[in-house]
């Protein structure tokens, strides 16, 4: 009987293992693809202003704009968990 209670407990330790690595995995892969999309993002940006000869100058009704895309962007990303 221990040795059923041990192994099961052993069974459960690894699947929580297994739990976790996924969501750190996740969490990582996300970090990443987000940082570099904000990088190339930034880069372009910048790359365009330079390109232009203009100075850049982000007005509040750009922002709630690109803020209501990135929610729309963070509505669409969450819908996959739903399917």
């Amino acid at each position: 009987m221990a040795m059923a209670a041990t192994e099961e407990t052993t069974l459960r330790a690894r699947e929580e293992n297994n739990d976790r690595a996924w969501k750190t995995r996740a969490l990582a892969v996300g970090t990443l693809l987000g940082a570099l999309t904000g990088l190339g993002a930034a880069y372009l940006l910048t790359r365009r202003v330079e390109e232009r000869g203009v100075r850049l100058a982000i007005t509040p009704a750009k922002g709630v704009k690109l803020g209501m895309l990135l929610a729309g962007l963070l509505r669409s990303i969450l819908s996959w968990g739903e399917e």
